[in-house]
């Protein structure tokens, strides 16, 4: 078979190299232009697709007394499957912009979208909505409810959506189990670790299957080589899943563990780092400064 395919391709080239010369470079130059096509024609497909978020000149002002300008005219685009870091320091602007990623707050001029959706101007309802099937939170400190269990509380954004009992329990078990809980699934928050609550609140926020996970100083509230798991694990969740997850956080080693680093300050972003080599901080690519 090999050999009837090799002489047919070898008469075929025969027959090409017999061609006059102006004919090969036309047949040649046409070929390449048809390559080019199908090479920008594929590029801006994948470009319409990947696109999950994107911000245009968003701009957001408090005022208290007297106007606080905190977000100046902010352009982002988010890929789908994107692991990513916004970075600043106290008073940057970066708590603002998580809490305007997820719905939480609104903006007052420019756009914002998911998934092509305009994010602007809606009712309570709508957020709400928006919220539970488009984003899952993780919070710095963790947000469990006290008096319900690990699985209740991974259960509990199923509940809003609707789904049966029985089923919300099945899933819940599902997620705690792939994070290694599922001896823990009756312990209430005050019986676990903080890495122990953090997993079962990354648990909470996957159940539900969003586009988005935005993580609040996850690592905030915990030691380094717990924090060092936690990021370790929401990479894996990003390159095995393909989940969106935007991480806020103000340490440099955390950061790092993220594969594109978005820098603000003072309500601007300064530059946005490729980190997909894990050497943008001084303390390595493992560790997590606290």
């Amino acid at each position: 078979m090999g050999r009837i395919l090799g002489a047919a391709v070898q008469r075929s080239d025969e027959k090409f190299y017999r061609k006059p010369k102006k004919i090969k470079y036309l047949l040649f130059f046409n070929n390449y232009l048809l390559f080019l096509q199908s090479l920008i024609w594929r590029n801006n497909c994948s470009k319409n697709r990947a696109m999950l978020i994107e911000l245009k000149d968003v701009n957001k002002t408090y005022n208290n007394g007297q106007p606080l300008h905190v977000l100046k005219g902010i352009d982002l685009s988010i890929d789908k499957g994107e692991f990513v870091s916004i970075m600043g320091a106290s008073g940057s602007g970066k708590s603002t912009l998580l809490n305007i990623l997820g719905i939480l707050d609104n903006y007052d001029t420019g756009e914002y979208y998911i998934d092509g959706r305009l994010i602007k101007g809606l009712s309570e309802k709508q957020a709400a909505d928006y919220r539970n099937r488009l984003i899952g939170f993780i919070f710095q400190s963790f947000n469990l409810i006290g008096f319900k269990t690990a699985v209740e509380n991974v259960e509990l954004p199923l509940f809003y959506q609707g789904v049966s009992r029985s089923k919300r329990h099945e899933m819940a078990m599902e997620y705690l189990d792939r994070l290694g809980l599922a001896d823990w699934a009756t312990h209430y928050p005050n019986e676990m670790s903080g890495g122990q609550k953090q997993r079962v609140a990354i648990a909470r926020a996957l159940i539900t299957k969003p586009k988005i996970i935005l993580a609040d100083e996850p690592t905030g509230a915990l030691d380094s080589k717990t924090s060092e798991e936690v990021m370790q694990l929401l990479g894996r969740l990003n390159r095995e899943e393909g989940v969106t997850i935007i991480v806020v956080t103000h340490e440099s080693g955390v950061a790092n563990c993220t594969d594109k680093i978005v820098h603000i300050k003072d309500g601007l972003i300064g530059r946005i780092e490729d980190n997909r080599m894990h050497r943008a901080s001084v303390f390595g690519a493992d560790t997590i400064m606290k």
